[in-house]
């Protein structure tokens, strides 16, 4: 669901109509009263469902300013537009130095007002990821960073705190896609190691020629191609935290120095005459069960001892899907700002159908869908249409984009994959006038649709087309959008006519809305204003 908007005014005629203007621009809406109601809003169980506040300037007991002073410590990242009918510059100033991020005079400007909100989400947005950005980069990432409601993920982060509090070696257990590495990072960011070194290192991406030299070092001329002396990921992480991704993927040789390097806090680089200290916090990472892979003699027992000391298990995202709905306004708002569209939320039926799926791949997949419905998303909100991978797989399609059924037979449909990932079904035949049901040894002939047709109609296959025709005009008229795929003499029309009365019944249907005409046809706007300038007639529908 999309985030809310706060509006806080005195006059509830305001209210009423701030409400119906912001709603008609795809928000959802909250109403304060007073400042005090206002501050409840903002300091109650609400206060997570609230995206920007609305602020009257000029209120009794309690005006804009006072409200702005009093949220801002708990909420410095909230956006705030403030609503004054004094548009003095002085004003402005007071009401910046407060902390509201824009002010708008009153009345609004409907375009002025969805211009102002659109921004100050942004800004909004693009604060927060730079926030997060900046800590990851320092080694300051924290558990508040990560998005989780779920008691299944309180748990794990709860038991995270706990073993970053120690220099204990900790086993980060998981499906691909859960998060390990996040999880990771806030271990470190959390712990005595905070803003030093973290070093991540993919076991499972390492050519095994290379994995001895890229953990421990080599010296200059240790072997063929040596010419230079390298730092290996151990001495890179001296002092801080090395992440060993997908451990369960290393070779037995490399098992056996790795398991010598964590015992004695030392390693051999290739070619080096004396072993090198080391001080390392050591987080490692698996999606395999590496029980079963010591019993499978795949990894050594004294090895997985020496790593599971203290064992996290991440649960898959089908286990936690209260995290669902908060991952996807983060991953909407951020790759909003990103792409700089103009997306501000989901519609409460597309979430509902990605809260029901299971998430093989789980938060990665997750992510990279969102990215795909806001790169394609041409609203202010997503809908269930823009996933219609998610779609399919749930066996199901939104009510807009379902095709009708019909109880006459039907040719063959082509199933076009870009059309479809559109949500526009491809169901262009010829509708027959009603007709007993052909046998089973007619419909496997050849031509045995139009066979039979033709055969129903009296006067041949001429006649045929002639009530075709007829039957799709008169179709046309009564709304149910019919386009016929034969012409007046029953031959097969070119698919260049059928784009044409398409287009045409496209354009009709959706009022000329090019944007939505383009979505539902499954085609870019740009090759839809082509195609319309192109086809002989078309500019006067």
């Amino acid at each position: 669901m999309a985030k809310q908007i706060l509006i806080v005014d005195d006059d509830p005629t305001q209210r009423r109509l701030l409400s119906a203007l912001i709603e008609r621009q795809g928000f959802k809406t909250r109403t304060a009263g007073s400042g005090q109601e206002a501050l409840a809003e903002l300091n109650g169980p609400a206060q997570a469902e609230i995206g920007l506040v609305l602020l009257d300037l000029v209120m009794p007991d309690m005006d804009g300013i006072a409200v702005l002073e009093q949220m801002r410590p708990n909420l410095p990242d909230l956006p705030v537009i403030v609503l004054t009918a004094q548009g003095g510059v002085d004003t402005a100033v007071k009401a910046m130095r407060a902390g509201a991020n824009d002010f708008v005079i009153k009345p609004p400007n409907p375009e002025r007002l969805r211009v102002s909100i659109g921004n100050a989400l942004k800004v909004g947005a693009l604060t927060g990821q730079l926030d997060r950005l900046s800590r990851k980069m320092t080694g300051e990432l924290g558990f508040t960073d990560l998005i989780a409601v779920s008691p299944a993920m309180l748990k794990v982060m709860d038991l995270a705190r706990r073993g970053g509090a120690s220099s204990i070696p900790i086993l980060i257990e998981g499906e691909s896609g859960v998060g390990k590495e996040l999880i990771a990072r806030a271990i470190q960011g959390t712990g005595e190691r905070a803003g030093k070194s973290f070093v991540t290192v993919n076991c499972g991406a390492i050519p095994d020629n290379l994995v001895e030299s890229i953990l421990f070092g080599h010296e200059k001329g240790a072997f063929t191609g040596a010419v230079d002396r390298h730092v290996g990921k151990f001495q890179e992480a001296n002092g801080g935290t090395l992440f060993l991704d997908e451990i369960g993927e290393l070779k037995p040789d490399i098992q056996v120095k790795l398991l010598r390097a964590l015992q004695e806090g030392e390693i051999d680089p290739i070619g080096a005459s004396r072993p090198v200290k080391v001080d390392i916090r050591l987080i490692s990472a698996t999606n395999r069960n590496l029980m079963e892979q010591v019993a499978q003699g795949n990894f050594r027992e004294d090895l997985f001892y020496r790593l599971n000391v203290f064992p996290i298990h991440v649960p898959p995202l089908r286990e936690r899907r209260e995290d669902i709905p908060p991952l996807v306004e983060h991953f909407t708002a951020s790759f909003a700002v990103a792409e700089r569209k103009t997306v501000t939320g989901i519609a409460d039926e597309a979430m509902r159908l990605l809260a029901a799926f299971d998430w093989p791949g789980n938060v990665r997949q997750l992510e990279n869908t969102i990215f795909r419905a806001v790169v394609l998303c041409d609203g202010p909100v997503l809908q269930a249409a823009d996933f219609p991978q998610i779609v399919q797989s749930a066996g199901t399609m939104p009510a807009a984009a379902a095709a009708p059924a019909s109880p006459a037979p039907q040719a063959p449909v082509h199933q076009d994959p870009a059309r479809q990932d559109a949500g526009l079904p491809e169901q262009i035949a010829p509708q027959a006038a009603p007709q007993p049901v052909p046998s089973a040894a007619a419909a496997n002939g050849p031509d045995s649709w139009a066979g039979n047709a033709a055969a129903a109609v009296p006067g041949g296959v001429h006649h045929f087309a002639a009530a075709q025709q007829a039957a799709d005009a008169d179709a046309a008229a009564a709304g149910t959008g019919s386009i016929s795929a034969l012409d007046r003499q029953g031959e097969v029309r070119s698919l260049e006519d059928v784009e044409a009365d398409l287009i045409r019944l496209a354009l009709r249907k959706y009022d000329g809305q090019m944007s939505e005409v383009a979505r539902r046809l499954g085609i870019g706007r740009s090759t839809l204003y082509r195609k319309v300038r192109s086809l002989e007639g078309l500019e006067g529908v």
